[in-house]
């Protein structure tokens, strides 16, 4: 069934306490956001800081990733673009975004990015399936020795389905969004 590596592997993932994102890494954004479809970062045109567009079943909203300001929401968007669609899986964009179509992913398939350049990796793994498990490393994703040294266990979980998690393009923001809330840490 499983090769000893693979056994190894799950008890350490199983085992692993859940601990916020370490430094670097502060929190900014914990908010609800019901019928979560996906999300997708664009950055903002005036300041090049991360913006984050979530996309739900009650409309379309713009965040900054660092002060967790709503800047944009559409609570009615037009039914023939509300939730991504085409090769790309976009939506038009709003507020400050208007103009752009911003990538978005979460349930209709897409991806955020799982590194950045400096090294930071995020991974989905389910040692005890249907319950999701969001790792955060700073080596790579090798998950050597217990959490907390190189990896952290920031995120699990059991009762509202993963949609999507990664990082912004610059690296600066890190995203984990659920059918049910958007959570964001930043760095400088």
């Amino acid at each position: 069934m499983f090769t000893a590596h693979e056994q190894q592997l799950r008890e350490r993932f199983s085992a692993a306490p859940l601990s916020p994102p370490p430094p670097p890494w502060r929190p900014s954004v914990a908010r609800p956001i019901g019928g979560l479809l996906g999300i997708g970062f664009a950055a903002d045109p005036g300041t090049g800081h991360d913006l984050v567009m979530a996309v739900s079943q009650g409309g379309h909203g713009v965040f900054d990733s660092v002060t967790g300001a709503v800047l944009a929401r559409d609570r009615d968007p037009d039914p023939d673009v509300a939730e991504p669609s085409g090769a790309s899986l976009t939506c038009p964009g709003l507020g400050p975004l208007a103009g752009t179509e911003v990538r978005i992913a979460g349930l209709h398939g897409g991806g955020l990015h799982a590194t950045t350049r400096d090294g930071w990796t995020i991974d989905v793994v389910s040692p005890q399936w249907p319950h999701q498990r969001v790792l955060l490393s700073t080596d790579g994703g090798l998950y050597h020795g217990p959490a907390g040294r190189d990896w952290w266990l920031v995120h699990e979980t059991t009762h509202a389905a993963l949609r999507t998690c990664g990082f912004s393009p610059s690296g600066l923001t890190l995203a984990i969004a659920t059918a049910g809330v958007l959570l964001l840490y930043t760095r400088a």
